[in-house]
């Protein structure tokens, strides 16, 4: 009896062996495939269409017979293949690839996708959808916004990386050495967008320069209002917004120093945001920045490392951040755009009164008051205290 129970047990575990070697029942070779590495969207001279370029990473000619269409044989001398269709939906435009590529686009590993400026003032809710909805699409793709046509972007090949998306990737990712530009990725950017107050804010990108010259240059922060493109951050108000959201990873301000200038590096950054509805009906943001940074080269002659010396350099820097700050908030007031998401913070910390604010907040937000508080210390001075030439002994 024991040896009957011992065989069936031995013939069902053979079986749910047999299961796992089955395989994926909807796996795809590589060679079926067209990768997607970057989408740029834009208005189609077309009424109610849109141009959508996949940038396409070209892996090997995949063993193409001869009678391969001309535009793949094209491809195959670059690292990438920009194809481009024109439709009135993301979805339709996807399926409409498959009349000019004998692949599948494949969007997994896709880098980024960039909208056209022209696009992003008519509205591009309508063009995020199918990118949140479809289950190949990763959450966390960057979003960008293009200074003039999105595709133009995708054109101008790199001069570090064989492929412009993964170069434009990478660029994203190198911001945090200035903290001049704005890091979005898709699902940062709707957790802005479903806000009923907080605006969206996206990376702007542009082409600099003409035919082998160019290159793509991140320039600022594009802001929306709902899903509409309403202005621009430039790069000193941008690093403004990122103070109160405490996101500024790194950077350099320049600052007057005793006998002459300092740049002095952002090490490590803190912020608290606090807002309050006072007696009389005013509201407040406090803004509070701690700041530790260090001297990363100077001007002149002066010994930065006296003591007086430091304390008119940290107050410079607390001066300068206070500043940027201010001209973040002065534009954000002017295009009336929360960038900073303020209205959350007050629904939060005032559910009931908010139910009153909410309908007029945009005349609110004009009307706040911010106030800055910035601690800034410097920690260190390099491999040198004293400047390199110091002043002649008179």
């Amino acid at each position: 009896m024991k040896n009957s129970i011992g065989k069936m047990l031995k013939i069902c575990l053979s079986l749910l062996l047999c299961l796992a070697l089955s395989g994926c029942w909807n796996s795809r070779e590589l060679d079926s495939l067209a990768i997607v590495m970057g989408y740029a969207i834009d208005k189609s001279d077309e009424e109610g269409l849109v141009d959508m370029t996949a940038q396409v990473a070209v892996l090997s000619d995949g063993g193409s017979s001869d009678n391969s269409s001309s535009s793949s044989n094209t491809a195959s001398s670059e690292a990438y293949w920009n194809i481009t269709r024109t439709g009135s939906s993301i979805f339709t435009i996807l399926r409409d690839y498959t009349h000019e590529s004998s692949r599948k686009l494949y969007s997994p590993h896709n880098q980024v996708i960039i909208f056209g400026n022209d696009l992003a003032k008519n509205g591009i809710r309508d063009y995020l959808d199918f990118f949140l909805r479809d289950h190949e699409t990763r959450l966390n793709v960057w979003i960008l916004v293009a200074k003039d046509k999105a595709s133009d972007i995708l054109d101008v090949k790199p001069k570090l990386e064989k492929i412009p998306a993964i170069g434009l990737s990478d660029l994203i990712e190198d911001q945090k050495a200035t903290s001049e530009t704005v890091q979005i990725r898709i699902r940062d950017f709707l957790e802005r967008l479903i806000s009923d107050t907080t605006a969206s804010i996206a990376p702007l990108v542009e082409v600099i320069g003409e035919g082998k010259d160019q290159i793509v240059e991140m320039s600022g922060t594009a802001v929306f209002k709902q899903d509409k493109l309403v202005g621009e951050l430039n790069k000193t108000e941008t690093r403004g917004l990122l103070w109160v959201l405490s996101k500024v990873n790194s950077g350099i301000i320049t600052v007057e120093a005793p006998g002459g200038t300092a740049d002095l590096e952002i090490v490590s950054t803190e912020t608290q945001v606090n807002v309050e509805i006072l007696d009389d009906g005013s509201i407040t943001a406090h803004v509070k920045i701690t700041e530790s940074g260090n001297i990363g080269s100077q001007t002149g002659s002066g010994d930065l490392s006296k003591t007086d010396n430091v304390k008119i350099l940290e107050q410079n820097m607390n001066d300068a951040i206070t500043a940027e700050v201010f001209s973040a908030v002065e534009k954000a007031k002017e295009l009336d755009a929360d960038i900073f998401g303020f209205g959350d913070m007050f629904y939060k910390k005032y559910p009931q009164q908010w139910k009153s604010m909410k309908e007029n907040w945009d005349e609110l937000f004009n009307e706040i008051k911010v106030e800055v508080e910035v601690d800034a210390k410097l920690r260190g001075s390099g491999r040198i205290v004293k400047p390199a030439y110091p002043a002649e002994e008179e």
